[in-house]
């Protein structure tokens, strides 16, 4: 795990670190509970992890690895960008909790919070538990104004 950190420190860092998110809110295999300063190591699987990645071991539980090597949520947190991807309703209470929720060790991704360039990509399924679903769409909207105002005052200046 030493060597992995080292290794991308030796490459000049994480470009970008694509994400999804448990239905616990946890981002790669950074459980609940995983500290929000923890590095690259070997974890523990929760159940409920387990359970969803036994589609992936035939449907058998008991043939999903009991732990998996994981990027720390510290190490995720010093990528210069992040994108997190979720889709489908079962993901709207982990989505709703990382966006809106308190800032804690019980929903990882919700440190997400504090990265300066975070985007998230979301279908309406997972966004329905937002509180302020509207006032997001209106964020993205203004956004996409003023970077196409910018890109036409670069071309027509």
């Amino acid at each position: 795990c030493e060597r992995y950190e080292a290794a991308i420190v030796n490459a000049g860092g994480i470009d970008i670190q694509v994400l999804g998110i448990g239905k616990d809110g946890h981002i790669g295999f950074n459980e609940p509970s995983s500290s929000l300063g923890s590095r690259t190591r070997v974890k523990t699987l929760s159940q409920s992890t387990l359970e969803a990645n036994a589609p992936h071991f035939g449907d058998i539980v008991d043939a999903v690895p009991k732990m998996a090597i994981t990027m720390g949520v510290g190490t995720i947190m010093e990528s210069r960008r992040c994108l997190l991807l979720a889709s489908g309703e079962s993901k709207a209470e982990a989505i709703s909790n990382a966006v809106e929720g308190p800032i804690t060790a019980e929903v990882p991704a919700s440190v997400l919070q504090m990265h300066p360039r975070t985007v998230l990509v979301i279908d309406e399924a997972a966004a329905w538990q937002l509180k302020r679903v509207d006032y997001y769409k209106q964020v993205y909207t203004n956004k996409q104004k003023l970077l196409s105002q910018d890109h036409y005052s670069k071309t027509h200046n």
